[in-house]
């Protein structure tokens, strides 16, 4: 890595914000199956590491039934490579909100390519959303939760429909509330397998040396955390993790994570 890159810290959710939902803690379960099943599966993910939490997850458990949602940020090569070695067929969403940055669109091809993905779906939001909600597209610069919502939550949600289960890239070191997460969990009527709950910072720089992935480009430029382009901008040398994204706005999130990850992997 870049040596002159910024110097960054981890994502600091200090300042008195409540955990976002997808952050909260497994929901209750009172359906007895539901309930079993999920014990059945914390016990077989029990000691595993990654790799053999995926094979849980998309040879044994549900196969053809699981989807991963990725950014193709500044973490999400590590999962992806992961992935690909247990089976490249894995559908993979990712949600192009037509505000990305072109590099992030070049290295998802590239990742693409190098890593085997044979099944990446690229999802935009709906056409009738785009002309009603935001047809000259500024609504970012007007409301930015109203924006995420049409562009990432509500196609998000669409996509992921179908399947019973959803990997996340999800590490209890990101934030005080994702602490004490498990490695699988049931969350809004699936089951959400999360492989690398115990991976630090050094652990996925190291992944990612060892095996030779392609960094994001923008990250040597002082993005760390990679969202749509309008509402990232480079973090300073001290900052957080996060502070480029909405900088200056009492937000940190765009809601993807009441249940759908889509950020960290």
């Amino acid at each position: 890595m870049n040596s002159t890159a910024p110097v960054t810290t981890v994502i600091d959710r200090s300042r008195g914000l409540a955990p976002r939902v997808f952050d909260r803690p497994a929901q209750h379960v009172s359906d007895p199956a539901i309930v079993a099943r999920l014990s059945e599966l914390q016990a077989a993910a029990r000691n595993r590491d990654a790799e053999g939490i995926l094979r849980l997850a998309l040879i044994e458990a549900f196969p053809g039934q699981t989807a991963v949602v990725s950014s193709f940020g500044s973490e999400s090569a590590v999962l992806l490579h992961l992935i690909a070695q247990v089976d490249p067929t894995t559908p993979v969403i990712f949600l192009n909100t037509g505000k990305l940055f072109g590099e992030t669109l070049r290295y998802r091809d590239r990742l693409q390519d190098e890593l085997g993905l044979a099944d990446i779906r690229s999802i935009a939001p709906h056409p009738i959303d785009r002309a009603t909600r935001d047809a000259d597209g500024t609504l970012w610069s007007r409301n930015t939760d109203a924006c995420c919502n049409f562009r990432k939550v509500v196609p998000l949600k669409r996509a992921l429909g179908p399947f019973v289960a959803q990997i996340t890239g999800r590490k209890r070191f990101q934030t005080v509330a994702r602490a004490g997460m498990q490695p699988v969990e049931y969350f809004e009527g699936r089951f959400r397998f999360n492989p690398l709950t115990e991976w630090t910072l050094a652990e996925l720089d190291a992944y990612t040396e060892k095996h030779k992935l392609p960094r994001h480009p923008l990250v040597e430029d002082g993005y760390p955390s990679i969202g749509c382009m309008p509402c990232t901008r480079r973090v300073e040398s001290g900052e957080a993790y996060r502070d480029g994204r909405w900088a200056g706005l009492d937000k940190d999130e765009c809601g993807i994570h009441t249940g759908i990850d889509g950020e960290g992997i």
